[in-house]
């Protein structure tokens, strides 16, 4: 089985569910590389913080490495006064406050109001692969399926105190971003690379980190990364997700025809639905770019990457069987705030979650 790797982004609220600007003080107390391999580190606002687990080869891995790095987040969040919580976007308003450092005082100067509003956390799934080479191949044959891992990791219908009528309102904010959402098909890594350099070099971007695409080679490790997800309320739906973008990798990594030919266009407005409405409305079909019902096309992503699931076929069904019928953090954010009214409420039920 190939290798996987998540970073976790987590906002950072106190006692009344609000984001809180701490995150120095929970990085004086828990920043770096810990004994068991786990990463906690800053991001672009001091309400966020993120975290980077080992490299993991099983699911059972990868469920003990992201529930040890909630608890070490959690243990330093307490430090100053805060809990973590697994939402993609804040339900309750906050302004963001961006963290200091030269590179962060750089992309506020070059975006401005892209980077004082970007307050979200997202999941980034790493899969090993051989050589940019295979990383190439594999990022140009998982494009069209991306979206349908939107819809399934779906967890920010709340933005600053409204409902805003999404599922993924995270995705949208994201998209900001200069070089961010889908790639059009590349064919070499020589073309991969001219392109990156290219975008660097247009000055709309400080460096290759800024490169934001949906799937990426990642910069420091020998990894296709599927940055797409909100991050995920559940410990066991992150695996899930994580094994499926595994066996979509590894599926891609086995095809030798063509790539799809599916142009950005199309590719874009997937997304958008996704984000729309998650998993309670139609989903794009990937195979005739025609809406479906969500859970018609999430299945044509399982039978896709069956082959490749292997031991873990029974794991991820069940996960995403699970989203599907109700679990997903959307759906459970607005169920909550139904039943409550209540904001905090919500925020707090979150944390209760994301710490189970």
């Amino acid at each position: 089985m190939r290798t996987l790797g998540v970073e976790e982004e987590y906002l950072l609220v106190g006692g009344g569910g609000e984001p809180v600007a701490v995150s120095r003080m929970v990085l004086d107390s828990g920043e770096g590389r810990g004994a068991d391999g786990i990463t906690l580190e800053g991001e672009l606002q001091e309400q966020q913080v993120e975290i980077s687990t080992p490299v993991a080869t099983t699911l059972d891995e990868m469920a003990t490495y992201l529930r040890a790095a909630r608890r070490r987040a959690q243990e330093a969040a307490q430090c100053a006064g805060a809990d973590i919580v697994a939402l993609g976007s804040s339900p309750l308003p906050g302004t963001p406050v961006l963290s200091p450092g030269e590179r962060y005082e750089r992309i506020r100067e070059l975006v401005a109001a892209t980077a004082r509003e970007q307050l979200t956390c997202g999941a980034h799934v790493h899969v090993g692969v051989a050589d940019d080479a295979e990383g190439v191949h594999v990022l140009d044959r998982i494009r069209p399926w991306l979206p349908v891992l939107v819809a399934l990791g779906a967890n920010s219908p709340f933005w600053q105190g409204e409902h805003t009528g999404y599922a993924s309102y995270r995705s949208l904010v994201f998209r900001r971003w200069p070089s961010a959402g889908p790639t059009a098909p590349f064919g070499t890594p020589e073309a991969y690379h001219r392109t990156v350099r290219a975008l660097v070099g247009t000055g709309a971007l400080l460096d290759t980190g800024m490169v934001y695409f949906d799937a990426r080679l990642s910069a420091r490790y020998p990894t296709v990364e599927v940055r797409v997800c909100d991050v995920t309320l559940e410990v066991e739906h992150a695996v899930a997700l994580a094994g499926l973008v595994r066996a979509l990798v590894e599926t891609a990594a086995q095809q030798t025809g063509p790539p799809a030919d599916t142009r950005i266009e199309l590719l874009r407005i997937m997304g958008w639905r996704a984000a729309r409405s998650g998993l309670t409305g139609d989903l794009i079909s990937p195979r005739d770019l025609r809406p479906a019902p969500a859970a018609a096309v999430v299945e044509e992503l399982l039978a896709h990457v069956d082959d490749a699931l292997g031991p873990d076929r029974d794991r991820v069904r069940g996960g995403v069987a699970d989203l599907l019928a109700g679990r997903d953090g959307a759906r459970r954010q607005l169920t909550w705030w139904d039943g409550s009214g209540d904001l905090a409420e919500v925020v707090r039920r979150a944390h209760a979650v994301t710490m189970a």
